[in-house]
């Protein structure tokens, strides 16, 4: 699978080197990575506010669900089990969560904090089917921990 992450990468630690709001990071990595990857459909983070619950936070492309229990969705078992969930067909995914119509694939990667607390979830979509890959989800892991581990 064609991977766009050697430009990617150094513009994201670029533009977040010294920042520490968790807005102003998510906003940026959302926006780097929805313009530099043409399977990346929707990209956006959900934040935690309030035990078991994520709402909306920075994104980029069509408008997302505003929010999303813990116990729903792809996005709330991220943040439920704390683990990335790669999803090759949403269609197969029990209690999936259709914000858009046109998602066939998605990757969910829990953001932690330096403390180790899930303080959002990353969510990736695209159009087709099966889009992503372990690959992604190793480097979208480490950027992720890179970014919001210092926090």
């Amino acid at each position: 699978m064609q991977h766009n992450y050697s430009q990617i990468l150094p513009a994201i630690r670029s533009l977040c080197e010294g920042e520490h709001d968790e807005v102003a990071l998510m906003a940026t990595i959302s926006c780097e990575l929805f313009h530099g990857d043409t399977r990346f459909d929707w990209v956006g983070f959900y934040r935690v506010t309030a035990p078991e619950l994520l709402k909306i936070g920075p994104y980029q492309g069509g408008h997302g669900c505003l929010t999303i229990p813990f116990s729903r969705g792809v996005c709330g078992a991220a943040a439920r089990e704390r683990r990335t969930q790669l999803v090759a067909d949403v269609n197969a995914f029990p209690g999936h969560i259709a914000c858009a119509s046109s998602t066939r694939s998605e990757i969910v990667l829990p953001v932690f904090n330096g403390a180790g607390a899930v303080i959002a979830v990353l969510d990736i979509d695209s159009d087709q089917p099966d889009a992503f890959d372990t690959d992604d989800q190793a480097t979208l892991e480490m950027m992720l921990a890179e970014v919001f581990g210092r926090l």
